[in-house]
């Protein structure tokens, strides 16, 4: 075998990565995978990784610098292997074929690699699944995720949302009516690309629904604050409030206590995947007004000292 610095075409100052360059070059250019039939490139490549196995281990390198050994890794004055030194490197016909992979010495052999010298996935990640990469399954694409914001109104009725992923993609996303906050909608093959062929991977869209001036909401349930009068609050009657489709009379009965909830069954959001309608629940806020009547006030003093009593006493 001629000088493995001549083979790969370095300088004996030749850093090892300036090494490893000079190889993956040869190895990429001449590997079988590439020169499918052409025995002479066979020959460049198992060259080149003869080579490879001298100057890319360091003990080795140092040897062959020395005079230690010959072009070929063994002992100077010796022309046979040793014993238990392995299959030759090349068969008579100097083929690829022949090429000693198994031999505990040689360039794949679990001494070498033990040594830190040839590696073989220094040429075979050359191409992207060559020889041994074939028999990987193609790696999936990855997801992506991302969020969209809705108002409470394109919750309830649906509605087309634009959404830019991290992709680079930007599409038009449908959000079904009744989804509920923190939902997600799985968009079939638009994440990353997937590898050797395999399929793309999704993406991934979690809901959310934007802030209301006065609607909450739980799940499919939404709530709502109602302000009443005092008035309307002791003497009971008929009082308006919004709903998400539009304003319902809610009846208050006599002597109704701020904080009570009335529940308006099927007034939340709409149902989705076979699920029932959400409700409306409204707690009735007593409000009073802004400027207290003098008649009032009196009437608070009188029953504060004839008729007291303590709505906090269950707090112990």
């Amino acid at each position: 075998m001629r000088n493995p610095y001549i083979v790969l075409g370095v300088a004996k100052t030749a850093s090892a990565d300036d090494v490893k360059k000079a190889f993956r070059k040869l190895a990429k250019k001449y590997h079988p995978d590439q020169n499918k039939g052409d025995p002479k490139t066979q020959e460049q490549f198992a060259e080149a990784s003869s080579a490879y196995e001298i100057l890319g281990d360091e003990k080795k390198r140092g040897q062959f610098d020395r005079g230690e050994i010959d072009a070929e890794g063994k002992p100077r004055g010796f022309e046979g292997l040793g014993a238990g030194g392995g299959a030759s490197r090349r068969g008579a016909g100097g083929g690829f074929e022949n090429f000693d992979f198994n031999a505990a010495g040689g360039p794949f052999g679990a001494a070498g690699g033990a040594r830190g010298g040839f590696d073989p996935g220094d040429f075979f990640d050359l191409f992207g699944g060559a020889r041994n990469a074939r028999n990987r399954q193609p790696a999936r694409g990855q997801d992506v995720a991302e969020s969209i914001s809705v108002s409470l109104t394109d919750a309830m009725r649906g509605a087309s949302v634009r959404v830019a992923l991290p992709t680079g993609k930007t599409l038009e996303v449908t959000v079904p009516a009744g989804l509920e906050e923190g939902q997600q909608i799985r968009l079939k093959g638009q994440g990353q690309p997937g590898q050797g062929g395999a399929p793309a991977g999704d993406a991934i869209i979690t809901l959310k629904i934007a802030r209301h001036p006065y609607f909450r909401v739980e799940g499919r349930d939404v709530r709502l604050d109602l302000p009443i009068t005092l008035y309307e609050a002791v003497l009971g009657g008929q009082v308006e409030a919004p709903t998400l489709t539009g304003k319902v009379e809610l009846s208050v009965a006599p002597g109704t206590t701020g904080g009570r909830i009335l529940r308006l069954r099927g007034k939340g959001l709409p149902g989705a995947d076979g699920k029932a309608a959400g409700d409306l629940l409204v707690t009735l806020r007593v409000v009073l007004p802004e400027s207290l009547p003098a008649e009032l006030t009196e009437l608070m003093q009188k029953w504060q000292s004839d008729r007291p009593y303590d709505p906090r006493k269950d707090l112990g």
